[in-house]
């Protein structure tokens, strides 16, 4: 393990058998059927690295997650195709290949085809570049296996430009793969871009196009003011001249602040992981200048991983952009704002054998479960806890 690993994260390690039998986030209530949804979580010491704090999240029981597809796999493989919505009416399924007819775009409509045998799991947050404008997922959904055509709620991320790119939608070649940007683009394949925390939240919550763009246009001011004070002018140009959040995030000078921010955070809980693989280290709690502001949990240590070096990018990216005074912030919060999950108001969208989403909103925070309902399932997959 790395030797930046705080020592209280190895004493954890050595006890945190016992957190099975702890209950510490109450079990909702079991519809007919299903397993319970909800597993008991521990929240463990914190990894730090500059004002971005990240708590390893290990949970009494794992769940089979094996069978889900994510939007990176199906995209690299090529059984995922996204387009706009005008390309797709009337897309009939002939041998698994979609035929398309062109037609007119609409910015929060894309349609997708998932001609995979496997059910597609996607996660609000998750951006496809692209067609007329670069998207954010505005939801996580589960996408049945070898689907007719899908409508996805989806947000702009990129206001002005409204000229296709391409037919079809893709990952971030520059920010996590295709060779370009160094070693940390060499070790990671192309991915679907994770949005920065700030940004998902109105994609998520607000559910509204105009402060999606808001904070979009907010994220990138304020990495052009980094870029300006760390002397990067010829990146702080670039920055000003474009409307894209995923060509912000792929400049190289934005890489590499972010990257001095994520990657030893990314390595650190990487490595706990493998070593807590039998005690399901399977989310995390973010902080941000000692303010809890974020919570990712998944089903499994698989999923987990499979997620793990966009979402930390995206929590640095947050950080790299938050300046204010830093406050410690411990276990005991972190485990207090994972517990709390009882809210005021809950609002439920189904789809019958296929998937639940569930949004809670609480006192000072909103949650968002996924749950799947096809066969064999009937657990939580993802969970997502924003503090307002």
């Amino acid at each position: 393990m790395s030797s930046n690993l705080s020592p209280k994260i190895l004493l954890v390690l050595a006890v945190v058998g016992m957190a099975a039998g702890i209950v510490l986030v109450d079990q909702r209530d079991v519809r007919a059927g299903e397993v319970a949804s909800t597993p008991a979580y521990k929240v463990l010491e914190p990894i730090r690295h500059g004002n971005l704090t990240v708590f390893p999240v290990v949970a009494a029981k794992s769940y089979p997650t094996g069978e889900f597809m994510t939007l990176d796999e199906g995209l690299r493989s090529g059984d995922v195709v996204v387009t706009e919505a005008g390309n797709v009416r009337g897309l009939i399924r002939r041998h698994t290949v979609p035929v398309i007819h062109h037609d007119g775009a609409e910015v929060n409509r894309l349609v997708l085809v998932n001609n995979s045998k496997r059910p597609l799991l996607l996660l609000a947050g998750e951006v496809v570049s692209g067609g007329k404008q670069d998207r954010v997922i505005g939801k996580d959904r589960i996408v049945p296996a070898e689907s007719d055509p899908v409508d996805l709620s989806v947000f702009c991320v990129e206001p002005g430009r409204w000229v296709a790119t391409s037919e079809h939608f893709g990952a971030s070649e520059a920010m996590y793969g295709g060779g370009v940007g160094g070693p940390v683009a060499r070790a990671h394949p192309p991915m679907a871009m994770m949005v920065q925390p700030s940004v998902r939240a109105k994609a998520m919550a607000d559910k509204d196009q105009g402060q999606v763009w808001a904070e979009v246009r907010k994220q990138q001011s304020a990495m052009e003011t980094v870029e300006v004070s760390a002397g990067a002018a010829p990146a702080a140009t670039a920055i000003a001249n474009t409307s894209s959040y995923a060509k912000v995030n792929e400049n190289e000078e934005v890489k590499k602040q972010v990257d001095a921010v994520a990657r030893p955070i990314e390595q650190n809980y990487q490595s706990l992981i493998r070593q807590l693989r039998d005690h399901n280290a399977v989310g995390v709690v973010v902080a941000v200048n000692g303010r809890i502001i974020w919570a990712d949990v998944f089903a499994s240590t698989d999923l987990l991983e499979k997620y793990w070096p966009k979402l930390v990018r995206s929590y640095a990216s947050e950080a790299v952009v938050t300046r204010a005074k830093e406050v410690e912030v411990g276990v005991s919060q972190a485990q207090a704002f994972l517990a709390d999950m009882e809210g005021r108001r809950e609002a439920i969208e189904s789809e019958p054998g296929i998937y639940r989403h569930t949004e809670i909103t609480g006192d000072g925070f909103k949650a968002f479960s996924l749950t799947s309902l096809l066969p064999k399932t009937g657990f939580e997959v993802h969970v997502a806890k924003m503090a307002d």
